[in-house]
């Protein structure tokens, strides 16, 4: 008999090129659940010990030791701590305690010549030996994720493509992660991306995708030498997989213009990864600090007249040439180009694309409606209106929180007095901010030091209307607020806390 194991674990092992001690693991699972399911009306732990040298075997039944002093769950599998030590003092709880087989399971010792048990080992090992050769394959190519792999066609089905990408490992490219215009035949090599590996009902699978962005990423730190060498960086990736991409590039050598790099002589480069990805379009943006050059360069091949930027709202509205076709190019297919360069942007921002007219028209009805507002709100003609908002003095809260001298400086005109006297009106008219739930703001809060504009609303939309609710916040309350970290959030709840506290101590003397 352990002239057989010793056989059966070597054929395995050289056939299948597993490691033998894993064969061996595999074995004696097998055998463990042969020998428990033939003693099932025992319920038995059973493991079994191979020999690595001789192949001669040991079956032992193992208990659970349990720290209890009440009855045991499962008696046939546990022991209780306090009998346990009775053998070994050093036992503990959580270890397993082996006993030598009784009479009954000491037939197991012939487990193989029982015709239909021996059927069991070898289905059982067979599965093991199956897990055993997906575990390898997974451990050969988890240092592969997210990289380059190549794969012959194995065998073409309805949803995916088996590829062959060596010592027996086989991936699967699913049609959802192929290109439209991908075809294949039997044979063929393919390149794709690894994806990460998941687990299923059969176990781990490999997966390629040639759609993921990271596989455009790939192709062009293969294909261009100065962004492998990390002269150039790839910042963004977006893609329309097939169609169209965006890929900005920001140069750490500023000798190196990056656009030239990518593209290479006469558009080799380029070429070389478009005629990889089905002659897929790809523009390589120039990536730019001043998120206003970043959209212009992000917005090619449409030529961008003028950009307006709303950090606030985090929306750019573009102005482009007023024939039909620019205008047209800009918006591409389906909102195809606005799509990727909104998506390049990344971080929320939103694209409005427009013709120069409409952009001006729009500017022209927008400067009309704040002039309108400002005379109501702040009870001023629309010439000393129109000259704030030239200023930039454009909203309400900036006229009530800039800096007197500052407003001097800009508009003409003013002294002293009349600058404060509009700061006063201005923070009266914002004492109508109100929460969504209607309760306005208090003037202590809007006074607030370190409180601005800004601050002021997004307070409100938190429900945050007195000192007394900002002094209840905690700092993680207020980090989603524009601008805000840690520090600038505590701070501002310490001030509202020492005022709020302040005039309650006063209130109580």
């Amino acid at each position: 008999m352990s002239k057989e194991i010793l056989a059966i674990v070597d054929t395995v092992s050289n056939e299948k090129q597993i490691d033998r001690d894993k064969v061996f693991n595999a074995l004696e699972g097998a055998l463990a659940i042969a020998i428990k399911k033939k003693f099932e009306n025992l319920d038995p732990d059973i493991k079994v010990e191979i020999d690595r040298k001789s192949g001669d075997y040991t079956v032992l039944r193992r208990y659970l030791i349990v720290d209890t002093d009440g009855q045991l769950e499962n008696p046939t599998r546990e022991i209780t701590l306090e009998a346990a030590r009775l053998d070994d003092e050093n036992a503990v709880a959580g270890d397993y305690v082996c006993d030598k087989i009784d009479d009954d399971l000491s037939k197991a010792a012939n487990i193989l010549d029982d015709r239909i048990t021996a059927t069991t080992v070898k289905q059982v090992l067979q599965q093991k030996i199956r897990e055993a050769e997906r575990q390898q394959v997974i451990d050969e190519f988890i240092d592969s994720v997210g990289k380059l792999v190549i794969g012959l066609v194995k065998h073409i089905s309805r949803n995916d493509i088996a590829l062959d990408l060596g010592n027996g490992a086989i991936a699967s490219l699913r049609r959802q992660n192929m290109l439209p215009r991908d075809s294949f035949r039997v044979g063929d090599r393919v390149r794709g991306i690894l994806l990460p590996i998941k687990a299923d009902g059969k176990g781990p699978q490999l997966e390629v995708s040639r759609t993921s962005n990271d596989f455009l990423r790939e192709l062009l730190t293969t294909e261009v030498p100065e962004i492998g060498e990390g002269q150039l960086e790839i910042v963004n990736v977006v893609r329309d997989p097939g169609y169209r991409a965006k890929v900005s590039i920001r140069a750490k050598d500023r000798r190196i213009d990056p656009k030239g790099a990518c593209i290479g002589m006469k558009g080799s480069r380029i070429k070389n990864v478009s005629n990889e990805l089905c002659q897929e379009n790809i523009d390589i943006i120039i990536y730019d600090d001043d998120i206003s050059k970043y959209v212009i360069n992000a917005m090619e091949p449409a030529e961008v007249k003028q950009a307006i930027i709303d950090k606030d709202k985090k929306l750019v509205q573009i102005g482009v040439d007023n024939d039909e076709r620019k205008y047209a190019k800009a918006i591409g297919s389906n909102g195809q180009n606005v799509r990727l360069a909104s998506a390049l942007i990344g971080d929320g921002w939103r694209i409005n694309v427009m013709t120069a007219d409409e952009l001006e028209n729009k500017q022209h009805a927008e400067k009309n409606r704040l002039v309108s507002s400002f005379g109501d709100i702040l009870n001023i003609d629309s010439d000393f209106a129109q000259a704030l908002i030239d200023a930039r003095f454009d909203t309400i809260e900036l006229v009530a929180f800039s800096d007197p001298k500052v407003i001097m400086q800009d508009v003409d005109g003013l002294d002293d007095e009349l600058v404060a006297e509009l700061q006063k009106v201005a923070r009266d008219a914002l004492k109508n901010v109100s929460t969504p739930s209607g309760k306005q703001v208090d003037a202590a809060l809007i006074n607030l030091d370190g409180v601005d504009n800004a601050t002021v609303r997004a307070l409100a939309a938190k429900e945050i209307a007195t000192l007394d609710d900002l002094a209840e916040c905690a700092t993680d309350d207020l980090l989603d607020i524009p601008g805000f970290d840690k520090e600038k959030a505590g701070s501002l709840i310490i001030k509202a806390r020492n005022i709020a506290w302040n005039l309650d101590e006063l209130e109580q003397k």
